[in-house]
C-alpha cells in the first residue's frame, strides 16, 4: 500500500457482521467508539459504524489488509485527537437533498464511498475530508464487486483552504445522481446475488426499467421480474395508463396476449 500508515479504522458494521462480533471477541483491547453515539441516530448506534483506533491494536491493522471482505470499512490518516476525528465524521452522516430532503450518507461503507468521493472537485474533497489527510478502502463499484475486481483505493486530502463543512452539508447536482446510480447499481447487486442472475443483464434491465419511466422501487421491481420472465418481448409503446403501477400492468397484460412464452 502507498501512503502512511493509517491509524483509525472506520469499521462499516452493517457490512461486516463478522468483523464486528470479532471487535468484542478478540480485540477487547482496543479503543473504539460507536460513529452514531450522541447523534440523532443515537437509537441505532449498535448497528452503525464504529471508529477504531489502531495504534491501541497493531495486529487489527495487520488484518484490515489481509481480510478485506471482512474488516469492511475506511482507513484513515490524521493527526487530531480522537474527539475532533469524530466531530468531523459524526458532521459527515446527516446532508440535505435540495429544500426539503434530508438523507443519511453511509460514506463508511467502501462501495458508497467509491462513488462518493470520485463525485468530488478538489474543493469539496479539501472540505469533506477536513482533518483526514488520507483515506484507504478496498473496494469499487457494486459492478466492479458483481465481477470481483475490487481494489485498493486512495484518497490524498488535497488541502485547500476551504471553509469547514456545514451542518446538513448539501450535495451537489453530480455527488445526488453518483448516488442515485450508486443505490441503482446496489439494488441490481442484490437482485443478482438473491437469484443467480447475471449482474450487467439486471442493470441493463434496471437501465431499461427506468426509461419506460418505472422509478417507483415497488413498479421498478415489478418491471424486473416481467423482463426477466419476458426477455425476448418487444416494449410497446405508448404505454397506457395515469400511474407507474398501470402502465406496467398494461405491458403486462399486452405481453400475455400477444408474446410467445
Amino acid at each position: 500500500m502507498i501512503g502512511a500508515t493509517p491509524q483509525w479504522l472506520l469499521l462499516d458494521v452493517p457490512s461486516a457482521a463478522q468483523a464486528s462480533a470479532t471487535l468484542h471477541q478478540a480485540f477487547a483491547q482496543a479503543q473504539w467508539f460507536w460513529l452514531f453515539e450522541g447523534t440523532e441516530l443515537q437509537a441505532l448506534r449498535e448497528d452503525g459504524p464504529v471508529l477504531i483506533d489502531l495504534r491501541t491494536c497493531p495486529a487489527l491493522a495487520e488484518l484490515c489488509y489481509s481480510q478485506t471482505q471482512v474488516w469492511r470499512g475506511l482507513l484513515i490518516v490524521s493527526e487530531v485527537s480522537s474527539s475532533e476525528l469524530l466531530e468531523h465524521l459524526r458532521r459527515m452522516l446527516i446532508v440535505s437533498c435540495g429544500l426539503h430532503h434530508r438523507a443519511l450518507l453511509s460514506y463508511y461503507n467502501p462501495n458508497t464511498a467509491s462513488y462518493f468521493f470520485d463525485a468530488c472537485d478538489a474543493r469539496e474533497l479539501s472540505r469533506w475530508l477536513g482533518p483526514i489527510s488520507q483515506l484507504h478502502w478496498f473496494g469499487g463499484s457494486w459492478a466492479d464487486r458483481a465481477i470481483g475486481s475490487e481494489g485498493w483505493q486512495q484518497l490524498l486530502n488535497p488541502g485547500l483552504a476551504v471553509s469547514p463543512l456545514a451542518v446538513e452539508e448539501s450535495l451537489s447536482s453530480r455527488q445526488r445522481e453518483t448516488l442515485q446510480t450508486c443505490l441503482l447499481e446496489q439494488h441490481a447487486w442484490h437482485w443478482s446475488q438473491s437469484i443467480g442472475a447475471d449482474f450487467s443483464r439486471l442493470w441493463s434491465h434496471v437501465q431499461e426499467g427506468l426509461a419506460l419511466g418505472f422509478s417507483e422501487r415497488p413498479v421498478l421491481d415489478g418491471w424486473l421480474w416481467l423482463r426477466l420472465q419476458n426477455p425476448r418481448a418487444s416494449l410497446v409503446q405508448p404505454l397506457s395508463g395515469l400511474t407507474q403501477q398501470e402502465r406496467l400492468d398494461s405491458l403486462r397484460k399486452c405481453w400475455q396476449n400477444n408474446q410467445p412464452q
